[in-house]
């Protein structure tokens, strides 16, 4: 999709800090953290809503999430990494994968 920012990282048309990247996926860190290391994993592939995505991405998508958080936990020292699926501020199917620590109490991102 030609104006979707997401897209145009994927493409490295725009630059971004990415901690991985496959021939479906690619991680990054968001621009606005939630916390260190907050993450965000997309499909290099434009699929508006997470729910659009072809079963086979869906489950690598998830792979490499499990793959990506507990490099996360350890670079940061976090106690767990949160997985949240949210889509409200770019229509561009991801996930952020957020270091947590047990003394922080917030649930989303």
């Amino acid at each position: 999709m030609a104006d979707c920012i997401f897209c145009k990282i994927a493409a490295g048309e725009i630059p971004a800090q990415k901690t991985l990247e496959n021939e479906e996926c690619v991680a990054f860190l968001d621009i606005h953290p939630k916390a260190p290391g907050h993450t965000l994993l997309i499909p290099k592939k434009h699929y508006p809503w997470i729910w659009d995505i072809p079963d086979a991405l869906f489950v690598k998508l998830f792979q490499t999430a499990k793959q990506l958080a507990p490099e996360l936990k350890k670079q940061v020292g976090a106690d767990y990494v949160q997985l949240s699926v949210i889509g409200k501020d770019v229509p561009h199917a991801h996930m952020h994968l957020i270091p947590r620590m047990l003394s922080n109490t917030s649930v989303l991102p």
